[in-house]
């Protein structure tokens, strides 16, 4: 790659241009959030296996992780100058992730947050002054800009003076959250920044395969810690083959050229995805659960087992008709052929306690095969002679 510009101006970047594509930095970036992601999806097995699943905690925790990585996504797409300053802030924010990841543990077993405010905080940081210097470079854009700037400075105080006082509760946080997430409405509501329709779907693929990843590495760790059996085996190929399924449901139709039909649309898109992501990291968490249960025996119940990947599983199935629909009027996926898979999937751990944990892996995984097969069934029958999404 070219070497770095050392001062360039900050100017959106056309919404329009020509093949492109993620950059080799944001790509590193989004190495970094692989480590956050792997520390959440990690406590929450734990607490599942223990019979005490900590879904708000996680919940809390995978909501800096996802919200931070939005945030730069979307500015990259419309501002990246590639420049030193733009590299250095990027730098810094990717620190602020690796400070988030190392808090994770104290704050789900002590509900300590110190850690994990500390690394947002550093992350929000370099995000606002990227909004500055936008604002400040390109007059156009100055009260967009600035609005994000503010907005966001503005809820630091209070993520620190939740943590200050204590008050971290499940109510300040959603307070603080919904207050997070109407910030970009608020700062663009007057004028959309300049980002690329195209780079923001494939933004958003590449999380869905990290995400994926992360669970493929969760079924290896809990694997390679145990002795080999027939029932880790069966998991093992279940659990791949359930996560290739949702692969390819989640590419059946990229959401490229729905974004740039339905721009006015970008915003419920882009933040259902956040169902769509934490689905995905609790499916790894479960898969590594139904490992464990089924070579240490947990007091944990083979239903309940089964559950913590059905769950997870379910929901992507179900919200990912939802997410497409936000941008599409006909989804590959049809809402009929989503229920039904969401209804079987839901039935499969009810079968644990007579055919076991890996029993229930294998069903789920068959169900979400069926449900690929009947979408890519329905699209061929409605789309004669079209062979592929992408043609």
């Amino acid at each position: 790659m070219p070497a770095a510009l050392i001062r360039g101006r900050m100017r959106p970047r056309r919404p329009d241009e020509q093949h492109r594509a993620a950059s080799p930095l944001e790509l590193l970036f989004d190495l970094t959030f692989v480590v956050a992601v792997a520390a959440a999806a990690a406590e929450f097995a734990h607490s599942v296996a223990d019979g005490h699943p900590e879904v708000v905690g996680f919940l809390q925790v995978f909501f800096t992780i996802w919200w931070a990585w939005m945030n730069f996504t979307w500015f990259a797409s419309a501002y990246d100058t590639d420049d030193v300053a733009y590299r250095l802030l990027t730098l810094l924010q990717m620190g602020g992730v690796l400070v988030l990841a190392a808090g994770v543990p104290t704050a789900a077993a002590d509900a300590d947050f110190r850690l994990v405010t500390l690394g947002y905080l550093i992350m929000r940081l370099g995000q606002i002054a990227q909004w500055v210097r936008a604002g400040v470079e390109n007059p156009a854009e100055r009260r967009t800009a600035f609005r994000n700037a503010v907005g966001i400075s503005v809820l630091q105080l209070g993520w620190l003076i939740r943590t200050a006082t204590g008050e971290t509760t499940t109510l300040t946080f959603a307070c603080l959250a919904v207050l997070e997430l109407t910030v970009p409405w608020w700062a663009q509501r007057k004028r959309d920044t300049g980002w690329h329709p195209h780079h923001i779907a494939e933004r958003y693929s590449l999380f869905t395969i990290i995400l994926l990843g992360e669970s493929v590495l969760a079924v290896s760790n809990a694997v390679r810690a145990t002795e080999v059996s027939a029932g880790l085996v069966v998991i093992g190929v279940g659990g791949l083959v359930l996560l290739f399924a949702l692969w390819w449901l989640y590419f059946l139709q990229p959401a490229g050229h729905g974004l740039e039909r339905n721009r006015d649309q970008s915003f419920l898109w882009g933040y259902a995805h956040f169902g769509l992501f934490a689905a995905l990291a609790a499916l790894g968490a479960g898969l590594e659960v139904a490992v464990e249960q089924t070579s240490h025996h947990l007091p944990l119940s083979p239903t309940s087992a089964g559950y913590a990947v059905a769950v997870p599983a379910g929901l992507f199935v179900a919200l990912l008709w939802g997410v497409t629909r936000t941008i599409l009027a006909r989804p590959t996926l049809r809402l009929s052929t989503s229920v039904v898979g969401v209804v079987l999937i839901a039935l499969a751990p009810l079968l644990g306690p007579y055919a076991g944990v890996p029993l229930v892996v294998v069903l789920v995984a068959l169900v979400c095969v069926l449900v690929v097969a009947v979408t890519q069934v329905q699209e061929a029958a409605s789309s004669p002679g079209t062979t592929s999404p992408h043609s």
